[in-house]
C-alpha cells in the first residue's frame, strides 16, 4: 500500500521556529510575513491569512529582544506606585485601579511592568530603572506633595499620564483624577440635608492633592465659622479611621455626623463609634469615599459612600499612554477601539491637538450608615 505522505519536516528540528521558517511555510516573502507578524497593512488577506497559518502551525513568537533593538520599543508600561507594599496589598483601591491598567495594557499587547516605592534607597532604583529604557512609558499614582518621582520621569524623558493631580505644576502634565471637591461637596450636603449639623470630617493625609480636595469641599459646604475641632487627619487606612474618630469624640461629643475621606477609614470609625455606645446612622450618620465594595457592602450597616470609577480610571490613563505612544487601535467599520480617548471622556482641550487631564465624575451611593 503506498504509504501517506508526511507533515513537511521543520526546518530546524528541535529549534526555536524562526520567521524565515515562517515564510516558507507560508510560500511568501520574509519581508511580507514580517508585515504581518507585525500588524502592518498592505498584505492581500489571502496571503496574510497563510502566514497567520503558518505562525499556528510551527508556534512562531516573535523575537522581542531582536524587535527591540530594530524599533528601540520594549513593549513595556511602568506602573508607578508611590507607597509601601502593605498598603498596595490592603487597600483595594490599588488593586482595582491596577486592573484596570492591566485590562487595558494587555488589550494592545503591552506588558506591565509594577515598580512599588517603599523608601528612598528606592528613588534611586526608579531613576537607574527608567534612565536604562526598560519601559516606553510610565502611569504614576498616589504620589505626595514631595514625592521626587516626576522629576526623575522628566530626567528620563518618557510620555507619562499621572493617577491624580500632582501638586507641583499640574498643567505641565497629564493626569486622571476623579471630582474629589464635588464628591465632597454632595456627601456634605446630603448629610445637611438629613437635618445634621455638627458634621465632622476625617481627612485623608494631607500631603495628597486628593484628600486636600475633599477637604476643601468639606469645608465649603459647612457653615461660616465651622468649629476646626471637627476635622482630624488620618492615613486612608483602617486604623488612622479609627484613631481619628476616637480624637473626634474626645473634642467634639456632639457631632452627629462623620464624612470619611476613603472607604477604609469610615470602617475603622465606625467600628470605635460602636464601642462608644454610638448608633449608626441613629446617633451619627456615616458618608465614606470610593465606593470599594469589599468595603463598603460588608460593614454593618453598610456603608453611604461617594462612588469614583476606580477601574474606569485605570483604563483611561492607560488610553492616554498608549495614545502617545501611537498603540491605540484604528477604528474599523465604524467602531470605536478600547484604547480611543475622546472629548466625551471628560477631556479638557490644552491645544486642540492631543488630550488633556481628564475629571472623572463621582456619585453618592446611598446605603444604610446615612
Amino acid at each position: 500500500m503506498p504509504s501517506e505522505p508526511s507533515a513537511p519536516s521543520e526546518p530546524f528540528p528541535g529549534s526555536r521556529p524562526t520567521l524565515e521558517a515562517v515564510a516558507a511555510r507560508a510560500g511568501v516573502s520574509r519581508a511580507t510575513a514580517s508585515r504581518v507578524v507585525r500588524g502592518g497593512a498592505g498584505v492581500r488577506e489571502a496571503l496574510a491569512e497563510k502566514v497567520r497559518g503558518a505562525v499556528a502551525e510551527l508556534g512562531y513568537v516573535p523575537n522581542h529582544a531582536a524587535r527591540t533593538l530594530v524599533t528601540r520599543r520594549t513593549g513595556a508600561v511602568a506602573v508607578i506606585i508611590a507607597e509601601p507594599e502593605v498598603r498596595i496589598f490592603s487597600d483595594p483601591f490599588f488593586s482595582r485601579q491596577i486592573r484596570g491598567i492591566s485590562r487595558e495594557l494587555s488589550a494592545h499587547d503591552t506588558q506591565l511592568v509594577l515598580l512599588l516605592l517603599d523608601g528612598p534607597g528606592d528613588h534611586d532604583r526608579l531613576a537607574r530603572y527608567l534612565a536604562g529604557g526598560h519601559a516606553d512609558g510610565a502611569l504614576a499614582f498616589s504620589l505626595h506633595t514631595d514625592d521626587p518621582i516626576p522629576a526623575i520621569i522628566r530626567r528620563a524623558g518618557m510620555p507619562t499620564v499621572y493617577g491624580g493631580r500632582p501638586a507641583a505644576d499640574p498643567a505641565a502634565v497629564r493626569y486622571v483624577d476623579a471630582d474629589n471637591r464635588g464628591g465632597a461637596r454632595a456627601a456634605v450636603r446630603y448629610l445637611r440635608g438629613l437635618g445634621r449639623r455638627r458634621i465632622a470630617h476625617i481627612a485623608g493625609p494631607l500631603d495628597q492633592t486628593s484628600a486636600l480636595d475633599r477637604l476643601d469641599g468639606y469645608r465649603e459646604e459647612q457653615a461660616p465659622g465651622a468649629d476646626p475641632a471637627l476635622i482630624a487627619e488620618g492615613a486612608f487606612t483602617v486604623e488612622s479611621g479609627a484613631l481619628a474618630m476616637a480624637e473626634l469624640l474626645a473634642r467634639c461629643p456632639g457631632l452627629d455626623a462623620v464624612f470619611a475621606a476613603n472607604d477604609l477609614m469610615a470602617s475603622g470609625a465606625l467600628r470605635v463609634l460602636k464601642e462608644h455606645g454610638r448608633t449608626v446612622p441613629g446617633d451619627v450618620a456615616l458618608v465614606g469615599f470610593d465606593d470599594m465594595d469589599a468595603v463598603a457592602e460588608v460593614t454593618d450597616p453598610p456603608l453611604t459612600t461617594v462612588r469614583q470609577d476606580v477601574e474606569g480610571m485605570g483604563r483611561l490613563m492607560a488610553r492616554l499612554l498608549l495614545r502617545d505612544l501611537g498603540r491605540a487601535r484604528p477604528e474599523q467599520g465604524g467602531v470605536r477601539p478600547e484604547g480611543d480617548v475622546r472629548p466625551e471622556d471628560g477631556i479638557r482641550p490644552e491645544d486642540g491637538s492631543a488630550p488633556a487631564s481628564v475629571i472623572t465624575p463621582t456619585t453618592l451611593i446611598r446605603r444604610a450608615s446615612a
